[in-house]
């Protein structure tokens, strides 16, 4: 009888490498791990993504939507936000949403909640349009906007609008911690305040001390009537976050006083980003400007103008040509789709099939 010798640890990893080099040959453009994506497209190896899971109404126009993330999620410390990165109507959008969930949750999940502004194209997808099942893209959590340990002994919470988000997610995570916590919240009507109930539960158990301040029927809050409403304002901890004035205000009066230090500001950014055929193309670490038309590859735009230029394949396969877009929108050559980024959103686009679809800066 013929003795066949079982194949060597070396032999079978020199097996496996060879199939999975025919399987990409074979299925080039798309490779294996694209068809991963489509079956589990949370695993560990894969782009940060997570799923919707739950959409859950908080007020007319404000949801707070469930999400489970990815194996490679690292978890976030209360207070802090995630960009989260959407396909609406053929274009990618990335947007920064602070977490609401407490951390580390038994099932995995976390949470944000989102308040539809009047011409917020992301929030109102989110919030009207987007359904459970939905994958989006994820990064990491990030952001200092949290509490201190030890944890400070009276705390108060100066907040309008979405600007409860955070301070939610840190009172889910932290309240039975806090000795003394005072919540001073705005919002148009009783019926616009987010986490209503749970924030009225809370003040009904003696955990928080919440002032509501309904802008509709007694106007805007004037920080000046702070003294009437938390007289030891200037001794507490202070996180404040809401609109510009708000914060502007916060920091006049707590300067004022001479407590800056004890004020902590979350400001939610705006970001307007006009797309269109072509546009100002910036290369940042080269200052280099130049205009480009919107069929024109980046990677081309840029060595014809002296930029030196990271490449490979040069067709969208290799990725040696990725490189952050720092601010503006691009145009997929490919099917394009539209994808735009903000100074701090961190996005990377492959220059060799990209072309500007507006003013854009790209780190390079």
């Amino acid at each position: 009888m013929a003795v066949i010798a079982a194949p060597t640890r070396g032999a079978l990893a020199s097996l496996r490498a060879r199939a999975a080099r025919i399987a990409e040959f074979v299925t080039t453009p798309v490779l294996p791990s694209d068809y991963l994506d489509m079956i589990s497209p949370l695993r560990a190896s894969a782009d940060l993504r997570g799923r919707i899971e739950e959409v859950l109404p908080e007020t007319p126009d404000a949801a707070t939507l469930v999400i489970t993330p990815g194996r490679g999620w690292r978890g976030h410390v209360p207070g802090q936000y995630v960009r989260i990165g959407v396909d609406v109507d053929g274009v990618r959008q990335w947007r920064a949403y602070s977490l609401t969930s407490r951390a580390n949750r038994a099932d995995g999940r976390i949470s944000i909640t989102v308040k539809a502004m009047p011409d917020g194209v992301v929030s109102n997808y989110l919030v009207r349009r987007v359904r459970p099942g939905t994958l989006i893209q994820l990064d990491q959590a990030k952001g200092d906007f949290t509490l201190p340990s030890p944890l400070p002994g009276k705390a108060l919470f100066l907040t309008a609008g979405s600007g409860i988000t955070p301070v939610m997610g840190m009172l889910r995570n932290a309240v039975t911690e806090l000795d003394d916590v005072v919540v001073v919240h705005s919002a148009p009507r009783s019926s616009d305040v987010i986490f209503a109930d749970e924030l009225r539960r809370l003040a009904a158990s003696g955990q928080i001390r919440l002032v509501e301040r309904h802008t509709d029927v007694e106007g805007m809050l004037d920080l000046a009537e702070l003294d009437g409403i938390v007289a030891d304002w200037a001794e507490r901890e202070t996180w404040a976050c809401g609109p510009t004035g708000l914060l502007d205000a916060a920091e006049q009066r707590w300067s004022d006083v001479g407590v800056v230090d004890r004020l902590h500001t979350e400001r939610f950014r705006p970001s307007v980003i006009v797309t269109g055929q072509g546009g100002q193309v910036t290369f940042s670490k080269t200052d280099t400007t130049v205009d480009a038309d919107g069929s024109t590859p980046l990677l081309d735009t840029g060595e014809r103008a002296g930029v030196l230029m990271p490449s490979g394949c040069r067709m969208g396969i290799c990725f040696g040509c990725v490189a952050p877009l720092r601010d503006g929108a691009v145009r997929d050559l490919r099917n394009g789709e539209i994808t735009m980024a903000a100074p701090g959103d961190g996005v990377l686009i492959q220059t060799c099939v990209s072309a500007a679809a507006g003013t854009c800066d790209i780190e390079l």
